[in-house]
């Protein structure tokens, strides 16, 4: 997936987003959503690499446990054919859910 089709997907979500981050006191109210690309698997032999596979993590925040705002992330994945994996934290020092989606595209 490109950049732009990434941006897409994000849109779809319906939720607030920003690459990796907000701007200083520009997060909006949860939830909300950051992604970024923390880096590529390559499948390469003979000295040259066939494909790429581009890691995307979603971060969703949210300020209480909201199974039906995972569904909406999750519907959007699945219609697009994305394979994930999930965990979930607590930031204390936010008072916020993080639910992370880890994908590669």
């Amino acid at each position: 997936m490109t950049y732009e089709e990434i941006n897409e997907m994000m849109q779809e979500m319906g939720f607030p987003y920003a690459y990796h981050h907000f701007a200083e006191g520009e997060a909006p109210e949860p939830p909300f959503i950051i992604f970024l690309s923390p880096g590529e698997n390559t499948f390469s032999a003979d000295n040259f690499m066939y494909y790429s596979f581009k890691r995307l993590n979603i971060e969703l925040y949210t300020d209480k446990k909201s199974p039906e705002t995972e569904n909406v992330i999750e519907a959007v994945l699945r219609h697009h054919h994305i394979f994930y994996e999930k965990s979930e934290v607590w930031i204390e020092s936010e008072k916020l859910y993080e639910i992370l989606y880890e994908m590669e595209v």
